[in-house]
């Protein structure tokens, strides 16, 4: 009977092993599953947004007059805190967002705005709604996005 007892044993101990390795590669497969949904649901929510500061730019531009608009945002994605900000250079317009709390340089999620605009302004998830203006500034098309609780 001595024989019996450690083939039992070593049986048990791979089942732990097997099934040990196929929790954590569920594990692994979920947590990538939910990175690349909260991506997903950032790029919806930066389209979104992209396409409201092209629509004030083309009324601005149209009408030669100040627009504003207010976009609900989610206090957060997921359970991750985002942002989203309005950046541009000598040659182009952008609005870039990613995951965290605060804003880094060189995020891979950017959408090119029209390029004869200076924008500014920065979105930090939580409640509230994100902010967006438009106006003309010296023949320069201008837009500015800031939380609906910050003042002017």
């Amino acid at each position: 009977m001595p024989s019996i007892t450690p083939s039992y044993l070593y049986t048990f101990v791979a089942l732990v092993a097997v099934s040990s390795l196929l929790v954590f590669s569920f594990m692994a497969y979920a947590s990538a599953f939910r990175v690349s949904s909260e991506a997903r649901q950032l790029t919806k929510l930066m389209n979104c947004m992209a396409a409201k500061s092209t629509e004030l730019l083309t009324l601005t531009l149209t009408t030669n007059a100040t627009a504003e608009t207010f976009v609900q945002m989610p206090a957060a994605i997921g359970d991750k805190q985002y942002w989203i900000r309005l950046r541009n250079d000598s040659v182009e317009a952008w609005l870039e967002g990613g995951l965290g709390n605060i804003p880094t340089e060189g995020t891979e999620l950017r959408i090119c705005l029209p390029k004869e605009t200076s924008v500014t302004g920065c979105y930090i998830g939580g409640f509230g709604a994100a902010r967006l203006k438009c106006y003309l500034d010296a023949g320069v098309l201008q837009i500015q996005l800031s939380s609906s609780s910050e003042g002017d």
